[in-house]
């Protein structure tokens, strides 16, 4: 099957979530010109997809040829780009992405939320997007939080989370398993886009993040049912100081 064009609107309005007077994530609802093409290739692809098990994803990924992810890698340059600080975009990728996994299979470094750390040099920074392709909206959208410790202290919990064992990790660290979806002693939630079909979100990808899976019952394997979303990834050099 042929994969389908990645057209976004090309007059998009754009909001932004800010919070502490700080923008957190610029949102762009009716983002592509088709997006029913898109939940059809993925239901006809879905044996293409494969899990990544490192991943802080909980699911099944494929991902898109340059060619293709080269639409939204077009609209980030056009429209939002410039919201970073940055200059140019000197590398993009995009995935079509299911989240499908149940809570008890999660690994710890899927209990919290991450942020997206692709190789960065100095004056680089990195932004990412999700575009939400299911109609159910109790799937989940995305939620955004911020440490409540230090970075030296996060980071440590963060490194054990993919060292220890899930039992150690849960009681050395007094995180619970599952999908995280309150603040707990380690993050504060400090905000919410709900999923809606069709909607694209962008964000830093040094932002704390975690898809909002209060709902994992759910949670499906099929791509017209399920949790399915596109993903992009944008490393992009800083204007100069």
């Amino acid at each position: 099957m042929e994969w389908p064009k990645l057209q976004l609107a090309a007059r998009p309005r754009i909001e932004t979530l800010a919070v502490d007077g700080q923008p957190v994530c610029h949102v762009v609802d009716g983002a592509l010109d088709n997006p029913e093409a898109w939940r059809a290739f993925a239901a006809a692809s879905r044996h293409a997809f494969v899990d990544a098990p490192f991943n802080a994803f909980p699911g099944p990924e494929l991902r898109l040829p340059d060619a293709v992810s080269a639409g939204l890698g077009q609209f980030f340059d056009e429209h939002l780009r410039r919201s970073f600080d940055a200059r140019r975009t000197e590398r993009m990728y995009a995935r079509l992405s299911m989240v499908n996994r149940k809570p008890e299979a999660l690994q710890p470094w899927q209990w919290q939320p991450h942020v997206d750390q692709l190789q960065t040099a100095p004056g680089q920074c990195v932004a990412a997007s999700v575009l939400y392709l299911f109609e159910d909206e109790s799937l989940g959208g995305t939620s955004f939080y911020r440490p409540r410790r230090d970075i030296e202290a996060t980071m440590a919990m963060i490194e054990d989370s993919s060292k220890l064992a899930a039992e150690d990790f849960s009681s050395k660290h007094g995180v619970a398993p599952g999908y995280m979806t309150e603040s707990n002693h380690w993050y504060e939630k400090v905000g919410t886009v709900p999923a809606v079909f069709n909607r694209l979100i962008v964000y830093s990808g040094t932002v704390f993040h975690s898809g909002e899976i209060a709902h994992p019952e759910k949670l499906s394997d099929n791509p017209l049912t399920g949790r399915l979303t596109i993903n992009g990834f944008f490393t992009c050099r800083r204007n100069a100081r």
